[in-house]
Parts: structure tokens; sequence; C-alpha cells
């Protein structure tokens, strides 16, 4: 394999979806639907900001006795959350709509028997591909990231220069995200002999990782995990507050229940105790189970990684919810990116898969 020939397919690919009319008019919906997800997310960020210093003003006027907790301050992260969703949504298409006659459609119209009659080899055809592909798909989340920068800026909104790393990993992500469906679409136009079955095939299947799998997950959870364990019949109780967080506009507070003795005071009870135990172990195994299939959708995986960048506080409390080790300070962005290594490395692996799959595909096609 050449690296010039490479790169000569390469370039003629990226050229080829940038200036396609499909091409220019799903980035153009996309990069406005981005504007108006980021100007609602900068308007959330502005009244969470203002209720931020309300409550420190509160907390100094009125001498607040908890003046131990002190409310969370907005991070700018909050802005990309709702660019999250429609990139989930919008993104995905863009990505399909690249790859699902990439080529299907030069066997249709005998052009790659043609390509193939020049000195140069299939698999840097197939490589070039991809590199043009993944080329087209970066430029499109550059531009969107631009986009978002800019706004920001022209809203008097700074990003420091841990906000502006964690910007370029909540963009990383949704690259991930996109080569995903990019990587689903070539691999049915690869074993397609039409585009149109190709487009057929890559629709199901997208509807299979995006909507089926999640949904099977949690029939899965509920069949195996079984019925959860009942509390037991105990009599006065009272609450013990073990832990409370809040941030973002979410407040999230796990307590215990505990007997009270004839002197008042409150003690534990064993049996409380027990079923605490059993319930932890019940929820462990449903969600072991339903991150086993979440694990195979991109889009679970995605919204998994995408919280954790631009909402740590949450996915923290997501992580205690279900098991994880209780924390007040959610940490840094190292520390919230390791709570999801595994969907970070989903989204490395899912579409070098089925990139794989279509190199295969590919070398040992029959092209007449």
């Amino acid at each position: 394999m050449a690296f010039d020939r490479l790169l000569n397919v390469a370039r003629k690919e990226f050229s080829d979806h940038i200036t396609s009319r499909r091409f220019i008019i799903i980035l153009a919906l996309f990069l406005v639907i981005s504007a108006v997800s980021i100007h609602d997310g900068i308007e959330n960020y502005n009244n969470s900001l203002e209720s931020y210093n309300d409550q420190l003003q509160r907390m100094e006027e009125f001498q607040d006795p908890y003046t131990s907790w002190m409310p969370e301050k907005p991070s700018i992260m909050y802005v990309f959350i709702s660019m999250m969703s429609y990139m989930a949504a919008l993104g995905g298409i863009l990505a399909l709509a690249i790859g699902f006659d990439l080529v299907s459609k030069e066997k249709e119209s005998r052009s790659l028997k043609t390509l193939l009659s020049h000195p140069i080899y299939r698999d840097e055809i197939i490589n070039g591909k991809v590199l043009g592909g993944v080329g087209a798909l970066g430029f499109a989340m550059g531009l969107a990231l631009a986009l978002a920068v800019a706004m920001l800026l022209l809203f008097s909104i700074v990003p420091t220069l841990d906000e502006f790393a964690a910007i370029l990993i909540f963009g990383a992500a949704s690259l991930g995200f996109l080569l995903a469906y990019f990587a689903i679409a070539l691999t049915m136009s690869t074993v397609a002999k039409e585009s149109g079955n190709a487009l057929i095939y890559t629709l199901v299947i997208f509807a299979i990782v995006t909507s089926l799998l999640p949904m099977f997950g949690m029939m899965a959870a509920n069949a195996f995990a079984g019925d959860p364990p009942e509390p037991p019949e105990m009599g006065p109780m009272a609450t013990e507050v073990v832990h409370t967080a809040s941030g973002g506009g979410y407040t999230v507070t796990s307590s215990r229940s505990v007997a009270v003795s004839g002197s008042g005071s409150p003690e534990i009870d064993p049996a409380w105790r027990e079923y605490e135990e059993e319930m932890r172990a019940y929820v462990e195994k449903r969600q072991l189970i339903n991150d086993v299939s979440n694990i195979l959708s991109p889009q679970m995986n995605y919204y998994q990684v995408a919280m954790a960048v631009t909402n740590p506080q949450i996915s923290m409390m997501s992580s205690y919810m279900y098991g994880g080790a209780t924390q007040e300070d959610p940490g840094g962005l190292a520390d919230a990116l390791g709570r999801v290594w595994m969907n970070i490395a989903a989204l490395i692996v899912f579409p070098a898969v089925f990139f794989a799959a279509t190199y295969v595909k590919f070398m040992r096609m029959d092209i007449r």
C-alpha cells in the first residue's frame, strides 16, 4: 500500500463529500440546530448562574446556618447538554448519509472496476474511502464546535483552559459517535449490491442499536433480576440522612431508616440493614444486565461519556446510585472520564469492528 495513492483517494473522497448537495443540506441543518441548542444552553446557563449568585447573596445577608454547604457554581459545559441530544439525532443521520452508498454506487455505475484497472490496490481504495469519510465528519464536527465557541464568546462567556479541554473531549466523543454510524453504513454499502438495499440494511441496524438494544436490556434486566426485595415490617421509624449532593439544579439525597429505641435514640435496625444489602445487590444485578446490552449501543455509550463531560456531578450521582463509591466531590475531568472508561472503549471498538468487516469484505469482493 502506497501512502501517496492512499492520500489521493482520501482527498478525492473528502472533496466529493463536502461538495455534494446532500452533505451540504444536512450539514446546514445540523449547524442551524446546533446553534439553536447552544443558544438554549446559554440561556439555561445564565439562569443557573443568576440563581447561584442569589444563593450566595442570601447566605451572606441572612447568615444561613448551613454555612458548611456551598452551592455549586454552574459550569460552561452545561451549555452543551442540549447539543448532545441534537447530536444523537441529527448527527447519526449525517453519518448514515455519507456512508450508505459509498461503495454500492461505485458498483452500480461500474466505476469501481474502472478504478481498479489503474495502478491502485484495493486496500488503498477502501482505506482512502474511510479516511475521506472520517475527514468529512471531522470537518462537520469542527464547524459545530467552532460555532459553539463563537456563540459563547459572543455572549461574553469565556471558557477556562480546563473547560476548553472538556469541549474538545466532548467533540471527540461526538465524532466517535458519528464514526460508529458511518462504519455501519459503509459496511452495509460494501455488503449490498445496490444503494437502495444498503440504505434499508443501514436503517434496520440503526433502529436495532438505538432503540431495540436498550429496550431489550431493560426487558432482560426485569426477567433475570426478578422482583425487588420487600422492605421489612417494623415499628416507628426515623430517617437518617446519609449523603446529600447537589449541582446544576439537581439534588440527590440518600437516606436509611433507623429504629427508634425507648430512649428516643435512633439505632440502625438489623432487618433494615439486611434489606439495604439485598436492594443494593438487586440494583447492581439489574444494572449489570442492562449495561451489557447498552454497551453495544453507540447512542447509550455517547450519552454516558457526554454526560460525564458536560455534567460530572450528575454522572457521579448516577454511579453512586448504582453501587459506586460514595463521593462528595465529583473530581476533575479525568475522574469523570474514569467512571465511563468502558463506554469510551466501546465507542472506539464499535466502529473499529465494522471498519475491519468492511475491509475484509471489500478485499474479497468479486468485482466484475
